[in-house]
């Protein structure tokens, strides 16, 4: 890890008219939006099985291909080697999926070319007034296209981390300086103030050549090295209209380490809202943006995964192209305004987990029309003095709990700290937690059928809740593989009980809480216990 006071890129002196050009580039890239990302790139990614990890990781880097990730099996191969070695591997069972690289574009929209703005308008929206921003604490990871060091905002400030190599010259680190400015620019007499601005800053460049594209690859291992690096609130400023399963993977990892996620939730309002990634990926708390009115702004995407919202149009933002400021918009700059004060809640809250920062963030923002939870705004502005004052939630401490082969020591997805709720040894436990139809649609628990008992499992929810018991040969809870192995289930009013004989010899099941159709998200508490007899 580097420390970004002593980490500076080679400076690119560029001619007024090339900076023009420069910006009207950058410009077209953004206003595509996510719609237009998720383009096949000419490599493949490809994820290994656990049992063919060992014995073709050697072939696969004799023949020139990059692992990203080894706790993950994840690999990128360049066009012509996967054409060579993809089939074979296939033959061979190796893979769990394959997939074309991708690439991702920021979600900012038109650039403003007005003059610096000295008011930030959007602090009296979201709940500032007479809050007092902390010092530094847990930390805020801007996976982005890099951060300029250079820039006046920067130079010298403290706690400013790059976790790989920045490359800003002469326009990578552009929007990423945008982003970052939002979170951590400090009170140094010059610019802007970013929301919290003695944050922790860390930056992860994902740019590629000219620092306008984004690959699924560096995404993937940006989001790893900061869950790795310790928890911290990992912001997304970024999107495509088609789902990523190495991006889906690497925000698993770090749910499941104890990080809290925070992306943008797209500009392609007024096309048609297309559901875009990882935007609407499970635990990732999605932002949409607002105007100077508080109303949804036009480009904001709406959609069900939409957890709140954040003023995202007009906003003053630190420039790596001349190193100056200047107003932007676009939900790029709705996500590092939650992902800034998210951090700020949790280093003056440092007992809750990320999942009850997110919920926090949820249950206190400010409703915006129309009334309630909604597609446009999810649950309504970020309100920071709410969120700072609002009881602690329930935990949901075993995410992601998803399926099965999440909580399945063989599964491929397994990362639980908890992998049994109940074991032969432990015949009796309780547990807590929160499902949301969008954000966490079911959490499966894996528990012991004792030979020659009955199992009870009780649920308690908050609203109708479903309870579920899958046999331990289930791949998966979900659709066709579903089929034909639900042992027993419960599924009328807030309080739930199944019973499960088990007449043969002590094995492994899955308990699993759901909602019914029609119920968007509710709070339980579970209790499994088995008795000899009946």
């Amino acid at each position: 890890m580097q420390h970004g006071n002593h980490h500076h890129s080679t400076l690119v002196s560029i001619p007024a008219a090339s900076r023009l050009a420069l910006l009207a580039v950058l410009g077209a890239l953004a206003v595509a939006g996510p719609s237009t990302a998720g383009v096949a790139g000419s490599a493949s990614l490809v994820q290994l099985t656990a049992a063919a990890a060992c014995k073709e990781r050697v072939a696969l880097a004799n023949a020139g291909a990059r692992e990203i990730d080894a706790s993950l099996r994840l690999w990128r191969l360049d066009a012509r080697r996967a054409v060579e070695l993809v089939p074979g591997l296939r033959t061979r069972d190796a893979v769990t999926f394959v997939q074309r690289e991708r690439s991702y574009s920021v979600a900012a929209t038109s650039e403003t070319p007005d003059p610096l703005q000295a008011d930030e308008w959007w602090r009296g929206q979201i709940g500032l007034e007479a809050q007092v921003p902390p010092g530094p604490g847990v930390p805020v990871t801007i996976v982005d296209s890099g951060l300029d060091f250079t820039h006046p905002e920067f130079v010298g400030r403290a706690d400013t981390l790059a976790l790989n190599p920045q490359e800003p010259a002469p326009v990578g680190g552009e929007h990423g300086t945008m982003v970052a400015s939002i979170i951590a620019a400090p009170l140094n007499g010059v610019g802007l103030v970013g929301i919290y601005p003695r944050a922790v800053l860390r930056s992860w460049d994902a740019a590629k050549g000219s620092g306008t594209r984004l690959e699924s690859s560096e995404i993937s291992a940006g989001i790893l090295a900061a869950a790795r690096a310790g928890k911290s609130v990992i912001n997304l400023s970024l999107g495509s209209d088609q789902r990523d399963l190495s991006i889906e993977l690497a925000v698993s990892e770090a749910v499941a380490t104890g990080s809290l996620v925070v992306a943008a939730s797209g500009n392609d309002g007024d096309r048609g809202s297309p559901v875009g990634y990882p935007a609407a990926l499970p635990h990732v708390t999605t932002v949409a943006a607002t105007d100077r009115s508080g109303a949804i702004a036009g480009f904001s995407s709406r959609s069900n995964y939409v957890d709140l919202a954040a003023p995202g149009t007009e906003i003053v933002v630190a420039s790596a192209l001349g190193r100056n400021w200047r107003p932007s918009s676009g939900t790029s700059f709705s996500s590092p305004l939650v992902a800034g004060a998210a951090a700020w809640v949790w280093t003056v809250r440092p007992e809750l987990t990320a999942g009850q920062v997110a919920e926090i963030l949820r249950r206190s923002a400010r409703d915006l029309a129309p009334a309630g939870r909604d597609g446009s705004s999810g649950f309504g502005m970020l309100n920071v003095a709410a969120a700072l004052a609002l009881p602690t939630p329930i935990d949901d401490p075993f995410e992601p709990n998803d399926d099965i082969d999440e909580v399945s020591p063989g599964g491929d997805r397994y990362l639980s700290r908890a992998p049994s709720l109940t074991t032969k040894s432990r015949l009796a436990s309780r547990a807590a937690g929160r499902v949301d139809t969008y954000e966490d649609p079911r959490d499966v628990y894996r528990v012991w059928l004792p030979a020659s008992r009955t199992v009870t499992v009780t649920l308690g929810s908050s609203s109708d809740g479903d309870l579920a018991l899958f046999s331990g040969t289930t791949a998966s809870v979900t659709g066709r593989f579903a089929s034909g192995r639900l042992a027993a289930a419960a599924t009328r009013g807030t309080v739930e009980r199944l019973r499960f004989r088990n007449t043969t010899r002590g094995r492994f099941a899955y308990v699993v809480v759901k909602l019914p159709s029609g119920t968007k998200d509710a709070t339980y508490h579970l209790q499994v216990g088995s008795i000899r007899g009946v």
